[in-house]
């Protein structure tokens, strides 16, 4: 195994948990952004008000893209497993 493909193969699992974690991320910003605003504009500062929201967002997203997210995990490991010979030779 050379250094490139030990390269190529970090870089292919970064891409994947950025790909990953995309949707949860930008899902809990846009939920905070928009608590944030209401709390702004309401001037209720209530810590625990966030929470609830973001984790719910979340729930949902993953109830919606959690297959997605699950056929790209499988299909990156099939194809890391599958290229293992070819990093033998």
């Amino acid at each position: 195994m050379t250094d490139t493909q030990v390269l190529e193969i970090a870089q292919n699992a970064m891409i994947m948990a950025s790909k990953l974690a995309m949707p949860l991320l930008l899902t809990a910003l846009l939920i905070g952004v928009f608590v944030s605003l209401i709390q702004t504009v309401t001037q209720i500062q209530e810590m625990t008000l966030s929470f609830v929201p973001k984790v719910v967002a979340i729930g949902l997203v993953l109830i919606f893209a959690g297959n997605w997210m699950l056929r790209e995990m499988v299909v990156f490991s099939q194809n890391l497993w599958g290229s293992i010979p070819s990093f033998a030779g």
